[in-house]
């Protein structure tokens, strides 16, 4: 799967370019125990950081990452980011722009006093015909002080501007930096294809294999990472990080 970025001359050596999900995971995750005592059982049990499908879904995929630090204060958002004069005159110049609350009347983030945030993209995108693009929230990642809103984008045809990724601050106590660097936008291609969905009860080989399976589970830790779960291949030109991958 080739996916093409492509930015403003002018900004090809200033901006934070996509990179794999997997580059940028949080510290928290490298940092959390494998662990941890449960009250519950009464010894220790397995944190999510060995559970293959919540590691395997913050690696999926690639990241649009803000471009440059943006500072919360007393309720504002900004931003000190000097930039060259660019090539294409209707090109935007700051990371963040605003949807009006009326945008969003009828949701459940609809707040009268609260708009919603928009990261600018510096990149178009353009996947192979065929395919869509699905841009979510960085997955698992709550501690970042806003949540991306969901969207797909027809992204083999809608080639020729950045596509612009909304938000709901919601944090609004939030102080601080969010730097450069930050991921803003999880997104991976999705194949426009119809489903066809088979709907049945188990055949007596199925009811077999469910309860063979589920014993295995049970009874052997990391079954699911060590027998059904796929080898994920690096993107090309991926290095391998310096410090030591997740491996649930």
């Amino acid at each position: 799967m080739r996916i093409t970025f492509r930015c403003d001359p002018a900004l090809i050596d200033r901006l934070e370019r996509p990179v794999p999900a997997r580059a940028v995971l949080p510290d928290w995750l490298r940092a959390m125990p494998a662990k941890a005592f449960s009250e519950t059982h009464g010894q220790d049990v397995r944190t999510v950081k060995q559970c293959p499908p919540f590691v395997d879904a913050m690696n999926h995929g690639f990241m649009i990452l803000l471009p440059c630090d943006v500072v919360a204060s007393d309720g504002r958002l900004s931003w000190d980011w000097d930039l060259p004069p660019l090539n294409v005159e209707t090109h935007p110049r700051s990371p963040l722009s605003f949807h009006v609350p009326a945008q969003v009347s009828g949701t459940p983030f609809h707040r009268d006093d609260c708009a919603i945030v928009k990261f600018n993209s510096f990149w178009t995108i353009e996947l192979e015909p065929g395919y869509s693009l699905f841009a979510m929230h960085p997955a698992n990642r709550f501690d970042l002080p806003f949540r991306l809103l969901t969207g797909m984008v027809d992204a083999d045809l809608f080639t020729d501007v950045g596509i612009l990724f909304p938000a709901v601050w919601i944090d609004p106590d939030f102080e601080g930096v969010l730097k450069r660097g930050t991921p803003v936008a999880q997104c991976f291609p999705v194949a426009r294809t119809a489903l066809d969905l088979d709907i049945g009860g188990f055949t007596p080989e199925q009811q077999q294999r469910y309860d063979a399976t589920a014993a295995t589970l049970l009874g052997q830790q990391g079954a699911y990472r060590t027998r059904f779960r796929a080898k994920r291949p690096r993107s090309a030109g991926e290095i391998a990080p310096e410090t030591p991958e997740i491996e649930p």
